[in-house]
């Protein structure tokens, strides 16, 4: 969630600086099940325009009609939707409406976050109650730190009020090693999911930023010049560079790291050849990390096309993530929001 409350502070950032008031909705509760949970977000224009969404698309336009009142008033204030009799998703949703502004303070500490990879903290306050108003609102905090809200010099309302919390990781980054086409597709799709991409490519062949659409940095590189200690337990790594003996040189050097997900490309033969040389070359290896190795990297959807093997390396990668067996949703029982919970 935190690629989308990037978005969201990006938009906020760009209405301000054209002096177009926005409001931020914010799902604090819920009772039964929805598409979506708590924390998700969606920022409206005065004009609006929304960014992001609370719901599958069945909800936003009420959100924004009833938004109305806060764009006049500047007082916040909640809405509860029932989508028990008109939707699917059997749940009520209570949603947080509040004036939102993309202060510099509020700006400069989020990049900050993102840039020193950091968890953080969004706190609400609420209540429980449809077209209740008052002094209710959020705010972003990390640690000890002074709070910065979303609204300038507001005084929230403490007492009294229901307090949602939602504590959010770094945006989760994909390391890619390696610079062939499938890699610009992989990047590709990555991106589409908020990943943050980073790509090594090869020192003998270095590419540029233009040539991996929406990657967040590019370098010419090897196992030699690869700095472990940019990898972290948000971080997934793939090895692409189709060739044997640099990706083996890259696992020595990974193999000290808990990555959330190491893959690599090539086929079973490959993988077993792979695991016994790299016995030779770091006789300490602890065969747990053997065990971590994702090889061929992907799930078995019968992937052909580059397009296709992105998209099952990379569901591969949120199953592992996610600690989720790669199943069919017709196989599940009960409600579809229990497999995600």
């Amino acid at each position: 969630m935190t690629h989308e409350f990037l978005e969201i502070l990006n938009q906020a950032k760009a209405y301000r600086a054209q002096g177009i008031p926005c409001v931020l909705a914010t799902v604090v509760a819920l009772d039964g099940s929805s598409y979506r949970k708590p924390g998700v977000r969606m920022l409206i224009s005065e004009h609006g325009t929304m960014t992001g969404a609370v719901s599958g698309g069945c909800v936003e336009k009420e959100v924004v009609r009833r938004a109305e009142s806060v764009f006049k008033t500047g007082e916040s204030k909640m809405m509860t939707y029932d989508g028990r009799y008109r939707l699917g998703c059997e749940g009520v949703l209570y949603i947080l409406l509040e004036r939102f502004e993309a202060s510099d303070e509020l700006v400069s500490l989020f990049e900050n976050l993102l840039n020193d990879r950091q968890t953080f903290e969004i706190a609400s306050f609420y209540k429980k109650e449809d077209e209740a108003t008052g002094n209710f609102g959020s705010f972003l905090s990390l640690g000890e730190k002074k709070p910065v809200y979303f609204q300038n010099s507001k005084q929230l309302t403490t007492t009294e009020v229901l307090q949602f919390k939602q504590k959010l990781n770094p945006r989760f980054k994909l390391l890619l090693i390696g610079g062939e086409h499938d890699t610009v597709k992989l990047c590709a799709m990555a991106a589409m999911l908020g990943w943050e991409v980073d790509i090594i490519t090869s020192i003998k062949d270095p590419k540029e930023l233009k040539d991996f659409p929406g990657a967040n940095n590019v370098q010419g590189g090897n196992a030699d010049t690869f700095d472990a200690g940019t990898v972290d337990a948000q971080t997934a790594v793939v090895l692409m560079t189709h060739n044997y003996a640099q990706d083996l040189q890259y696992l020595v050097k990974l193999k000290e790291l808990q990555l959330p997900y190491l893959g690599i490309l090539g086929s079973v033969k490959r993988r077993e050849k792979i695991q016994h040389e790299l016995l030779d070359y770091a006789p300490d290896l602890d065969l747990e990390f053997l065990e971590q190795i994702y090889s061929p990297a992907g799930l078995n959807i019968g992937s052909v096309t580059p397009e296709e093997i992105a998209l099952s390396i990379l569901a591969e990668i949120l199953a592992v993530t996610r600690n989720r067996n790669s199943l069919s949703l017709k196989t599940l029982t009960g409600k579809i929001n229990s497999a995600f919970s």
